[in-house]
């Protein structure tokens, strides 16, 4: 008895739960897109908001042109800061070997692309080789 209405309870605040609706810093989506960028450069962290006041580099003029075109676009540009006109974008991102897919969502912006593919891989170890150690050699070859 006492179960059934736990889940009666917790069914009941399911439902009444909405989503809640993606801010950055008390921004909507939608009003981010609508900001220019220089207005957009205020509501972000002093080091994002220097580097998007100052001149674009080359590499990162043409980056931002070909996003505006498309949505599926190769960069090895790492240091772009992600603004609210690509959410939403798939880019693919140099990790130094080859390029990871990312999905640009409304969380990540302000940060740098680069942040979300990693360049280096988890070190894992197994047992060792044969030769390794004096130890290695009474182990079985199984």
């Amino acid at each position: 008895m006492l179960v059934h209405c736990i889940q009666e309870g917790w069914e009941g605040r399911r439902s009444k739960m909405a989503k809640k609706e993606f801010t950055y810093r008390g921004k909507t989506l939608e009003e981010l897109n609508s900001m220019s960028i220089n207005d957009f450069a205020e509501l972000v962290p002093a080091r994002q908001r220097r580097s998007l006041k100052r001149e674009d580099t080359h590499s990162q003029k043409i980056f931002m042109s070909k996003v505006m075109e498309g949505n599926n676009i190769k960069t090895k540009c790492r240091d772009v800061i992600i603004i609210p006109q690509i959410v939403g974008k798939n880019i693919r991102v140099h990790n130094g070997k080859e390029f990871v897919s990312v999905l640009i969502q409304p969380e990540m912006i302000g940060h740098l692309i680069g942040e979300f593919v990693q360049t280096r891989k988890r070190v894992s170890h197994h047992a060792p080789g044969v030769g390794a150690t004096r130890s290695s050699s009474s182990l079985s070859v199984r």
